[in-house]
C-alpha cells in the first residue's frame, strides 16, 4: 500500500531531525536530480548528507556546485579508502551514518528522486504506526526495452512469493519462541529507500553489521526483526521514483552482482528456483501449441488455466505500479532473461569470478 498523506501543518509544533544520506560513486547522470529533490523536501527539519565515493565522471563537480547553492542544507563528504573486508555501498553508508545528526536516518540511492512530501509522509508514518524502520519500493521508471521487460519481474516475485503481511507482523501460526527467529525470514527491504530511527539503527550495528553483504538492505531488515523492532514496507507511489539502469549492459551487470546473493549463495536453492520458474512460466507457453494439437480436453483446460493465472498475476502487478500492460505479455521472455543471467551467475560462482560494479569487484 502507498504511504498516507500528511495533514497540513502536521509538523508545525514538533518535527524530529532527519538526515537524508546519499552514497554516490560516478553518478553524474542522476546526482543533481536526486540531491535537488531531497533539498526541496517540504519538511521543516532535515539535512542532506552526500558521500562522494571517489567519483571520476563529473559527480564531484556537480556536488561542489550544489554545495555552493545550498550551504546550510547540504553537506558533501569525501569518502575514505575502502577497507578490504567491506563492500563499497555499506562502507559509504557507514561513513554517512557516523556524521548524521538526525533522530531519523534516511538512506537513498543516487539514482532515486523524492516527491516534495516524501519525508513528511515517512516521518509521520513512523510516528503514527510506531515503527522503527520503513522501506519504500520506488516507482520504477524505464527507458529501454529490456528495462521494461526485466525490472518488473523483481516486483512480481516480491508480491507473489513473499507473504508481505508477515514483513510487519509475525505469523500467528508460529509458536511464540520461534517468532523472533523465524519471523526474520519474512523480512524484505529495498536499499533505494530505507528510513531508520537512529537508536534502532545503532542497536542492530548499522551498516557495519552487513559490511560484506551484497544484499545489505535485506540483511538490515532481518536484523531489525531479530532485534525486536517493528518495520513496515510501502509502495513508493507519489513518494519516491527510481531509474535503476540506463542500458542493457548496466542492467545485466547490475543484477549479476546481487542475483546469487539474493538466494544466500545457495546453489541448490538457486537452481531449484530457476527450474521452478521454467516449469511454471516458460513450459506452459512453449508446450501450448502441442497441447492444443494433440492434448486431451482436460490437459488443454489445465494448460490454459495455468497461463491465465500467470498473466492475471502479472497484469495486477503492472496495473498497481502503472506499467504498460503490453510488456506483461512478455512475461515468459522476462523469466528467460533471468534464466540466462542465472547461468552466467552460476558460471561465475563455480569458476571463482567476481562480478564488478562501479569499477570494483563485488
Amino acid at each position: 500500500m502507498p504511504l498516507p498523506p500528511t495533514p497540513r501543518n502536521y509538523f508545525d509544533e514538533q518535527a524530529p531531525a532527519v538526515t537524508i544520506c546519499i552514497p554516490a560513486r560516478n553518478e553524474a547522470n542522476s546526482i543533481e536530480r536526486c540531491v535537488r529533490s531531497v533539498i526541496d523536501q517540504q519538511y521543516p527539519n532535515h539535512h542532506v548528507l552526500v558521500l562522494d565515493d571517489g567519483s571520476t565522471d563529473g559527480t564531484s563537480e556537480i556536488l561542489d556546485s550544489l554545495t555552493q547553492q545550498y550551504p546550510e542544507l547540504l553537506t558533501v563528504m569525501s569518502g575514505q579508502p575502502k577497507p578490504e573486508d567491506w563492500l563499497g555501498k555499506s562502507w559509504a553508508c557507514h561513513q554517512l551514518s557516523k556524521q548524521a545528526l538526525g533522530h531519523i536516518l534516511i538512506f537513498i540511492d543516487a539514482d532515486t528522486w523524492l516527491e516534495p512530501e516524501a519525508t513528511s509522509k515517512v516521518v509521520r508514518t513512523m510516528g503514527s504506526d510506531i515503527v522503527d524502520f520503513v522501506t519504500l519500493w520506488p516507482q520504477q521508471k524505464f527507458g529501454t526495452f529490456w528495462e521494461k521487460v526485466v525490472i518488473p519481474l523483481v516486483y512480481f516475485a516480491l508480491l507473489t512469493l513473499l507473504p508481505t503481511r508477515y514483513v510487519y507482523q509475525s505469523p500467528k501460526w508460529l509458536p511464540g519462541f520461534l517468532k523472533q527467529k523465524i519471523g526474520a525470514l519474512f523480512a524484505a527491504a529495498n536499499g533505494q529507500f530505507m528510513a531508520f530511527k537512529k537508536n534502532a539503527y545503532q542497536d542492530i550495528g548499522g551498516h557495519q553489521s552487513v559490511k560484506d553483504e551484497v544484499v545489505e538492505d535485506v540483511e538490515l531488515a532481518k536484523s531489525i526483526k531479530r532485534g525486536g523492532y517493528r518495520m513496515r514496507m510501502y509502495h513508493g507511489q507519489n513518494a519516491v521514483s527510481c531509474r535503476m539502469y540506463e542500458s542493457a549492459d548496466e542492467l545485466w551487470q547490475g543484477f549479476r552482482k546481487n542475483f546469487f546473493a539474493g538466494f544466500g549463495h545457495n546453489p541448490i536453492l538457486f537452481i531449484g528456483m530457476g527450474l521452478l520458474h521454467i516449469i511454471t512460466f516458460i513450459i506452459p507457453i512453449l508446450s501450448l501449441p502441442f497441447i492444443l494439437l494433440w492434448g486431451s480436453t482436460k490437459l488443454i483446460l489445465l494448460s490454459l488455466a495455468a497461463i491465465l493465472l500467470m498473466y492475471l498475476q502479472r497484469f495486477i502487478v503492472d496495473r498497481w505500479f502503472g506499467w504498460k500492460i503490453r510488456y506483461g505479455f512478455l512475461h515468459p521472455l522476462s523469466v528467460g532473461w533471468y534464466q540466462m543471467l542465472g547461468l552466467q551467475v552460476l558460471s561465475d560462482y563455480f569458476n571463482g569470478v567476481s562480478a564488478q560494479w562501479k569499477d570494483r569487484d563485488i
